[in-house]
């Protein structure tokens, strides 16, 4: 199985180059791809995250905004795009628990963004979660059992 956790992260890198350039994203894709050894990621993964992103940018804006302190446009570029992302599976992947979502958004805040980027990250994320899945993020938790 290939790997999301690196798709994810890719996706960072290229939506960063595209929110720095502005580029067409198909271009920016065919470079990034070309550069780095992505063995190891889901490759249709990464496309659909980049490419839904890039169309879809303001929609996923308006749903972190309520929330955000200062516009959109002045939020660091990496966060930017680790919250674009975040935000993308919350709406879009109801196949990826929304708890997996937020901590993979944090992973990818700790090694790209600044020092505390991934409290940050946490908080938007979390809240955004609990406006595009209040029933999931409100249903109750149930523990595994511990192995003996």
């Amino acid at each position: 199985m290939k790997n999301r956790s690196k798709s994810r992260q890719f996706a960072v890198q290229a939506l960063y180059s595209w929110l720095l350039t502005q580029q067409n994203v198909s271009d920016i894709e065919v470079h990034f791809v070309s550069e780095h050894d992505m063995e190891d990621a889901d490759m249709d993964y990464f496309h659909e995250i980049l490419h839904f992103v890039t169309a879809h940018k303001m929609a996923l804006v308006d749903h972190m905004e309520t929330h955000l302190a200062r516009p959109f446009a002045e939020v660091d570029p990496v966060e930017q795009a680790i919250l674009l992302i975040g935000t993308y599976e919350l709406e879009e992947r109801r196949d990826v628990p929304y708890r997996v979502v937020i901590n993979e958004s944090v992973e990818s805040a700790k090694i790209f963004g600044a020092e505390d980027g991934h409290k940050f990250i946490n908080g938007i994320l979390d809240k955004v979660a609990a406006k595009l899945r209040t029933a999931e993020v409100n249903a109750p938790r149930t523990r595994k059992p511990r192995k003996k």
